[in-house]
């Protein structure tokens, strides 16, 4: 531990590789304050609202587990399945010498300043580990939550799906609805072992004036398969994140897709990585964005590094009424006998298809939305239907704002 806090002091001031620079002093450390809860529907009713925009029923029906950190604090944690753990990261490091073995093992602690933030002030996080052989089926929720003005809130989370399991996961990040300005660092390393599937959901619905600083890494082991979907369709400040992924053994799989809505005053760098470090790898990146005046960056990068790997990246953008989205799409083939591609568009609503529409008896804004819908409407195969449901809601939601 000695020598992780020893980097991170080197690494406290040093700025991200790409994205807007923060200054961290800008923002409060808060301490744990807040009380644990036996049953989420105690919370208030705004806050209960604000975590259903996330995905958090605080009713937990479906529900496999769950964890709710409210500020630097953890507020309700369980697991309500054989087979599955959810424990907050500083009582798992206490209690459990394995959790060493996963810890700061993915991501380095002294990339960037915001690294070395989550372990100088650490403030919590979860652990879920779906056990060998084990099939959460119902999704394990879990919600990171700020109310605090101006405070910042650094967490680190591991996921961990061994052997033969299968686990679906949907994590929520909201602010308090009185909110404005805030900093949320998060680190995620995600451990996808042997013949093991894992789909991590992740809904954003942050205040106008908040910065985000996640860091993701994961790894996914011989017949694994990875799906990290990301939603962001509320306004947020500045968003900068690029998860990679490392594709290790044979016939292992992974899918990104995410969907942004880029607000006036928003800038969001997002983008992902996928290396396909064996032979019968698979990888696909899928990035759907709309500038509704916001200034978006999608970036995807795909390395194949051995023969007989298949990858494709899409990314599709849509200037709804002003902005810029810039599409940074990079293929890396690093062997003969690779298999990649790539397609990357960028564009407005095409008028003939709103007059299509209203010639059915839509009016324009009608014609719009349906158009919109249909634009972000991405299969994602693999996805438990639960899942389905709250990305389809959150594009719903999202509507009444960009129309």
């Amino acid at each position: 531990m000695l020598d992780l806090n020893e980097r991170a002091e080197r690494a406290r001031d040093k700025k991200a590789a790409i994205g807007e620079d923060i200054d961290l002093d800008a923002y409060t450390v808060e301490p744990g304050q807040e009380d644990y809860i036996e049953d989420l529907r105690s919370l208030p009713a705004e806050d209960q609202s604000r975590l259903l925009l996330a995905g958090v029923d605080v009713q937990e029906r479906d529900r496999a587990g769950t964890y709710v950190q409210k500020g630097a604090s953890v507020i309700h944690c369980h697991s309500k399945q054989d087979g599955l753990e959810v424990i907050p990261i500083r009582q798992a490091l206490e209690q459990y010498d394995w959790v060493k073995d996963y810890y700061w093992k993915l991501v380095q602690v002294d990339t960037d300043k915001y690294t070395a933030s989550a372990q100088l002030n650490l403030q919590d996080g979860y652990v879920i580990r779906a056990l060998p052989g084990s099939k959460v089926i119902y999704p394990v929720q879990a919600c990171l939550y700020i109310d605090r003005e101006g405070s910042s809130q650094n967490v680190h989370n591991l996921i961990i799906a061994e052997e033969g399991s299968e686990l679906h996961v949907i994590t929520g990040c909201a602010t308090a609805a009185h909110l404005r300005r805030g900093l949320h660092v998060g680190i995620s390393e995600f451990f996808i072992k042997k013949n093991a599937t894992l789909s991590f959901t992740m809904i954003h619905n942050w205040a106008e004036e908040m910065a985000v600083r996640p860091r993701s890494v994961g790894v996914v082991e011989e017949g694994g398969l990875f799906l990290n979907n990301y939603i962001c369709m509320k306004p947020v400040k500045s968003l900068q994140m690029y998860p990679t992924t490392h594709l290790v053994g044979r016939g292992a799989v992974a899918r990104f897709y995410s969907l942004l809505v880029g607000s006036p005053g928003s800038t969001m760098d997002v983008g992902g990585r996928i290396i396909l470090q064996e032979a019968e790898t698979r990888a696909e990146i899928i990035a759907r964005t709309i500038s509704n005046g916001g200034h978006i960056i999608a970036r995807g990068d795909l390395v194949g590094e051995v023969p007989g790997v298949k990858a494709h990246l899409e990314c599709r953008g849509l200037i709804l009424n002003g902005g810029s989205i810039h599409a940074i799409p990079e293929l890396q083939g690093k062997v003969d006998g690779v298999e990649m591609s790539h397609e990357a568009a960028v564009g407005k609503i095409a008028q003939e298809e709103i007059l299509y529409l209203m010639s059915r008896g839509l009016s324009e804004d009608e014609a719009t939305a349906t158009i919109v819908r249909g634009f972000l409407s991405v299969d994602i195969p693999g996805l438990p239907p639960q899942l389905k449901a709250e990305i389809d809601r959150a594009v719903e939601e999202s509507d009444k704002d960009m129309m």
